[in-house]
């Protein structure tokens, strides 16, 4: 990191940060003009979501593993340069098809950006409180940037069609290209080891199976198609960790997962984002298509989430100086579950701006103190595999909080109007007499709200589980001393 501007070169690795994800969650709010214009179905509107997470989580073991040994900052430029150029395809879909394409391009360069980014903040602040703050400053930015995108997509739609949600990242991407080389220094492994290519196409080969066979069970319920692919992804899955034992220099470290702070802490990332980009993809939805509000209306109702979950964010690493992060992160958890709660029971615009507040405050607190124990728990050599980790279960929790808590409404929705999407029923209630497509538009929206409090209900009880869980286990690890390092990474 450049000595004489550390500020700036933190800045720009929050850029990357940003984008990903904002783009997890951008669609929520313009899913119903998409839909009016596409006119996508139930599977084809869930893998538009999903296929930019899935994607980026299938490749970011590879790519993290990929940074330590060409550079991170090298990988963070190509990233960066694949990310725009996807983008503006994105913007520019014609059919659902292509979109779905489009944003699993975003999905491969977007696996690129965030190891790098990450992994060079080991680097950059070797010292534990240096360290701490920068990582709480990445983390709300990630958590920011999720709450946030809502937001940006009702802005944006208010004057402009729903491309124009992924041309907004092309000013971002042109700024990290030109400040990156000026700012970043490069950063690797100085003994990678040869590069196992057949162990990332095992790694590919057990992700895409797997999430085949829950989306199709999700939509179409149990397949011998999904049965299949399901067998296909564990067999995969149990080849690519035995060669991951036999080899000197593996694709993933399994190592890192015997330390109980970086297991603990991956699992609570994943379960956190699960539940928020869950409930992400279901409130903008609701306060547009159920209480009637426009796209920038419905995104400034979301926009006291997303300054609580900045807030979380910093407010942990300053709390964790004077409490143990286990009390810390278990609070937090718990924060969010009362906050899914809150939008079950209560409902209403109330229950939607108090209960994501609460959700927001409580993922980006914990996750803030989880990503530094990641970090302490992992040498610097090896941080660009241990940041994919990571970063795997952010965007594994998002791609399953979309598919499951996503599927969770859905069905609920289907199962008691025999619609597909509540977007494609208001528009189906268009072309009925007023009378039968007022009584439509009234039972469509009484049934999405059943399958958001369901899917909340659902949500609470994971994080309620979490948050019990990582406090007695994090209580009884050593999250005090970091992994030895073999010698600097920086170059």
């Amino acid at each position: 990191m450049s000595r004489r501007s550390p500020s700036i070169a933190l800045a720009v690795l929050v850029l990357p940060v940003l984008l990903i994800s904002i783009d997890m969650t951008v669609l929520g709010t313009a899913l119903p003009a998409l839909a009016e214009d596409l006119r996508p179905g139930a599977a084809a509107q869930l893998w538009i979501v999903d296929a930019y997470s899935f994607v980026l989580a299938g490749l970011l073991v590879t790519m993290g593993t990929l940074g330590d040994r060409i550079g991170r900052r090298r990988l963070l430029m190509w990233g960066a340069a694949a990310f725009g150029v996807a983008s503006v395809l994105a913007a520019f879909a014609p059919t659902s098809g292509a979109l779905i394409a489009a944003r699993a391009l975003l999905g491969l360069g977007g696996a690129t950006l965030m190891p790098s980014t990450f992994s060079l903040i080991k680097t950059a602040f070797p010292e534990p409180r240096r360290r701490a703050t920068a990582v709480a400053v990445w983390s709300a930015a990630f958590s920011g940037g999720a709450a946030a995108g809502p937001v940006v997509a009702g802005v944006l739609l208010e004057h402009l069609w729903w491309g124009s949600v992924f041309l907004v990242n092309v000013p971002v991407i042109a700024v990290l290209l030109v400040l990156g080389p000026v700012v970043l220094p490069e950063s690797r492994d100085p003994h990678p080891g040869p590069f196992d290519l057949l162990s990332a196409v095992l790694s590919l080969a057990a992700m895409l199976p797997l999430v085949y066979a829950l989306k199709t069970l999700a939509t179409e319920g149990a397949t011998v198609g999904a049965g299949l692919a399901a067998v296909l992804g564990v067999a995969a899955g149990t080849v690519f960790v035995r060669r991951q034992r036999r080899l000197a220099h593996p694709l993933l470290d399994l190592a890192l997962f015997a330390r109980r702070s970086f297991s603990v802490s991956v699992s609570v990332n994943l379960l956190g984002v699960f539940a928020l980009v869950g409930l992400l993809l279901l409130l903008p939805q609701y306060l547009q298509l159920v209480l009637g509000m426009g796209p920038l209306e419905a995104a400034l109702w979301m926009l006291p989430g997303s300054v609580a979950g900045v807030a979380g964010a910093l407010g942990g690493a300053r709390l964790a100086r004077r409490l143990r992060a286990p009390g810390l992160i278990g609070t937090g958890l718990a924060a969010a579950a009362a906050g899914l709660v809150v939008v079950a029971v209560l409902g209403g615009l109330a229950g939607v701006v108090v209960g994501f507040a609460l959700l927001g405050t409580g993922v980006a607190l914990s996750e803030a103190l989880t990503n530094d124990l990641i970090l302490a728990a992992a040498p610097a050599d090896r941080a660009g595999a241990a940041s994919a980790i990571s970063e795997t279960g952010y965007e594994l929790g998002g791609a399953l909080g979309t598919a499951v808590l996503g599927s969770v409404a859905a069905a609920v929705f289907t199962g008691r109007t025999g619609e597909e999407t509540l977007g494609g029923a208001v528009v189906r209630a268009g072309e009925l007499p007023a009378d039968a497509g007022a009584a439509l538009v009234a039972g469509a929206r009484e049934a999405f709200v059943v399958g958001l409090q369901g899917a909340a209900v659902l949500g609470a009880i994971v994080l309620a589980l979490t948050a019990v869980a990582a406090w007695r286990l994090l209580s009884r690890a050593d999250t005090a001393r970091p992994a030895p390092d073999r010698e600097p990474a920086a170059v």
